[in-house]
């Protein structure tokens, strides 16, 4: 890919081996000003790559070190997230400054740069991840409009669940302990229910496990994921 090289000096070094991607907006007016504040020593934070809406990449932070994207965060057993992951900022103003759908341009990028990442470090589809399944009381994005669907039918991210579902009828704290089995924390089981929905059934996001959700967890858990 072609990159515009902005860099960041908002990196240390990683304590890990790179296993995860996770997938960010920039909920900030524009991406002007999200890579103004990534680049800006004050801020304390960046992310290895950004995004523009046109398809633009622009590249912060080495994939050798350890980005600030992630921040307190959690999954699968590893709470230093930064050290294990990349990080990719998607320009959208996000939740606060009038949440849209992701441009084409802008998601054909992101997963011919998400394919060369995985690739290279040999990232399984189960570890791509958005914001809010590794810091789900803390953040939202890169939410319901991102179209996790695009990336699962290359193999870039798991899929939704959608054939030959079943309700296994667990009670809430078995749904909860089957939650964290998948990888996602749940010291704020509400919050990770959002989550959870806002990944996998992004047209209901109320916390309140039922049948569906259960379902479609029990389908993410099992050995081969089945969905579009």
């Amino acid at each position: 890919m072609d990159f515009i090289d902005t860099p960041s000096p908002n990196f240390d070094a990683r304590a890990l081996p790179v296993s995860m991607v996770v997938l960010h907006y920039t909920g900030m007016i524009d991406g002007a000003s999200a890579i103004a504040r990534l680049a800006d020593p004050e801020a304390k934070v960046s992310a290895h790559y950004v995004v523009a809406e046109d398809g633009q990449v622009v590249r912060m932070v080495d994939e050798a070190h350890r980005a600030w994207h992630a921040g307190r965060s959690w999954w699968r057993g590893t709470s230093d997230i930064n050290s294990a992951s990349i990080g990719i900022e998607i320009v959208n103003p996000g939740h606060e400054f009038g949440y849209r759908p992701f441009p084409e341009a802008q998601i054909d990028a992101v997963i011919e740069l998400l394919a060369g990442i995985m690739e290279r470090h040999s990232i399984t589809r189960g570890n791509v991840v958005g914001h809010s399944d590794v810091a789900p009381a803390r953040k939202e994005d890169p939410g319901e409009l991102f179209p996790w669907y695009r990336l699962a039918r290359l193999r870039l991210a798991l899929p939704r669940p959608t054939k030959n579902l079943m309700d296994p009828h667990w009670s809430d704290a078995g749904f909860l302990l089957a939650l964290e089995r998948f990888g996602y924390d749940v010291a704020d089981g509400v919050a990770a229910i959002r989550a959870f929905q806002r990944r996998f059934r992004p047209e209901m996001i109320d916390g309140i496990i039922d049948g569906e959700c259960r379902a479609i967890l029990l389908g993410l858990l099992l050995p081969k994921p089945t969905g579009d």
